[in-house]
């Protein structure tokens, strides 16, 4: 992983769990490309800033909700173009059991910052 890769990813992430604590839809989804494709939690495919807005404005409202990042692996892929692969545990302060997703994202150079262009959560447990 390159240094330069590893700073942007890290910083997209911690502007991501930022977000996330407060659930706050608009600075989420402010950290995807306007083209974004949005995998999350359920099978609908959310397109775009509006529909990663449409994705966080739907989840509970948690009152303490947190997530942290591990084995966070990143790859330049192109001079505008970061792939990231990570585990997010997700603490929701017992309101539900912890939730570990696997994490992907490709990152693209936009309007002159890094932007999340692909995000594709799924599951831990094995299908096959």
């Amino acid at each position: 992983m390159s240094s330069e890769a590893d700073a942007i990813v890290s910083a997209i992430i911690a502007k991501w769990c930022a977000g996330f604590a407060t659930l706050d839809a608009a600075a989420l989804s402010s950290l995807y490309a306007k083209d974004a494709f949005f995998f999350g939690s359920n099978p609908k495919l959310y397109r775009g800033r509006d529909g990663v807005a449409e994705y966080f404005n739907g989840l509970p409202r948690w009152r303490r909700p947190s997530a942290a990042f591990s084995d966070v692996h990143a790859a330049q892929a192109g001079p505008d173009l970061i792939n990231m692969a990570a585990k997010i545990t997700f603490d929701l302060a017992g309101e539900r059991d912890d939730l570990v997703v696997k994490m992907s994202w490709v990152i693209i150079r936009e309007d002159g910052g890094w932007k999340i262009v692909n995000h594709h959560a799924s599951s831990q447990a094995p299908l096959i």
